[in-house]
């Protein structure tokens, strides 16, 4: 027969101090006279314990018993002690449950009435708290016209847009860097090798954010937009799918004729009828009638009820991310000065591998946050090629020049990179001092 291996003997010790510190009392040698006399000590707290505890029931109140102290004993084993509190504490229970059936409880009753408890304890119900503050991304259309294909040039966007969603973006701002300025994504095409970096960027981050059940009236056939079905999509919170019930929804006014309000399509098997007149093909964030609209499901309206409410509400109201904006900036200095917020925005930031390490940076409190990053030559490029601001150092534009990727093991980082690595270190900063503004 093999041997049964051996313990080590460190093994052992701690089984030795394990045994002696938790002793189990089944195992333990039983005929002892102390034993003996400790069993019978137990029994006798025990009697007293139930004494006690009559007298408790009697009394029909939730202090102790008439004076004995349940931790005096003879002093002869803290056992003792311990089995009368026990059985004293289990009394104290079996009045206060009496008592509750009787009317009589400290605590709440059925009337609401009663002792010292008061009335029942309601839950407080939480409510969804909205977000006020916002933020805004900015960086050149330039960076996708170094890709070499449509099809890499529509994926590069495509990466950009998920970076914006990921990272809740309410903003994205798009300048030039010595291109031809625009300010819109209307014109002419006028071929792929034409084509203005800008409007490009722009347009399939537009085609991207709006809401598939929304594209086919908002978006014509276009060659900017020719791959982007092949791109992953946002699935963001406004991206409803027709079985899912949301406060929220959004929207195109219908061209169809009523007297009072207007038909909308959200993205349902039913329009939503709207208590305001509006133009036909605007789009709209439609609060809806939740109650009302289940009925509807069950009398067979022929429409969803709701109302217009301004496209801040789902963030503002509920906190929920509601997609970003996109802004054709005519210059590098119209990013900052075209601001949509009342007042500009309040912090202004800027990357660079020239600023100062990401690592120590406090992010002070604000209420519209701007983040702005360079293309393949910097914000220092970005800067050369706006004549209209009288500054050398690009630095001096912003609250603070960070470098968000210190001891970087590559030569360079592309724009899409540091947009990932930059929301990245952000981040936790970004809602800390948003939360406090």
């Amino acid at each position: 027969m093999e041997e049964e291996p051996e313990l080590p003997t460190s093994v052992l010790q701690r089984i030795a101090s394990a045994t002696k510190k938790t002793p189990n009392s089944k195992l333990q040698p039983k005929g002892t006279s102390a034993e003996s006399k400790k069993r019978k000590k137990k029994k006798a707290a025990k009697k007293k314990a139930k004494q006690t505890s009559g007298a408790v029931l009697a009394a029909g109140t939730d202090n102790d018993d008439d004076g004995d102290d349940d931790n005096s004993g003879d002093g002869d084993d803290d056992d003792d002690a311990d089995g009368a509190t026990e059985d004293g504490v289990l009394a104290q229970q079996q009045a206060k449950k009496r008592q509750k059936v009787d009317g009589k409880g400290t605590g709440s009753n059925a009337s609401g009435g009663g002792g010292g408890g008061g009335g029942e304890k309601t839950k407080k119900q939480r409510l969804p708290v909205g977000r006020k503050y916002t933020v805004s991304v900015a960086l050149p259309g330039s960076i996708v016209a170094n890709a070499q294909s449509p099809e890499l040039r529509t994926y590069l966007a495509g990466q950009i847009a998920r970076a914006l969603v990921v990272f809740n973006v309410d903003e994205v701002v798009i300048f030039p860097e010595g291109e031809r300025a625009v300010t819109s994504t209307e014109g002419v095409f006028e071929g792929a090798k034409k084509t203005n970096p800008n409007v490009f960027l722009a347009r399939v981050l537009q085609y991207l954010e709006m809401p598939q059940y929304l594209r086919k009236a908002f978006f014509p056939m276009h060659p900017d937009l020719k791959y982007a079905g092949l791109l992953n999509p946002l699935d963001s919170p406004h991206h409803m799918r027709s079985s899912v019930e949301a406060r929220y929804r959004e929207g195109v006014v219908m061209k169809k004729p009523s007297s009072k309000g207007s038909f909308v399509n959200v993205g349902l098997l039913k329009e939503a009828k709207v208590d305001r007149n509006l133009q036909p093909g605007v789009r709209v964030t439609v609060e809806m009638d939740l109650e009302r609209n289940r009925s509807a499901e069950v009398t067979k309206i022929k429409n969803y009820a709701g109302k217009v409410v301004a496209p801040t509400a789902p963030r503002e109201q509920a906190g929920l991310y509601w997609g970003y904006q996109t802004r054709l900036a005519s210059s590098f200095a119209d990013v900052f000065a075209g601001s949509p917020f009342d007042g500009g925005y309040d912090v202004t930031l800027g990357t660079s591998e020239r600023g100062e390490r990401v690592d120590t940076f406090q992010l002070p409190t604000f209420q519209h946050l701007l983040v702005v990053f360079g293309g393949l030559n910097g914000l220092e490029a970005s800067l050369e090629a706006d004549e209209t601001l009288g500054v050398s150092d690009v630095s001096t534009l912003f609250d603070s020049y960070l470098n968000t990727c210190p001891d970087q093991g590559s030569a360079t980082i592309r724009t899409e990179e540091a947009l990932l690595i930059t929301m990245s270190a952000l981040r936790p900063r970004i809602v800390a001092a948003g939360a406090s503004s």
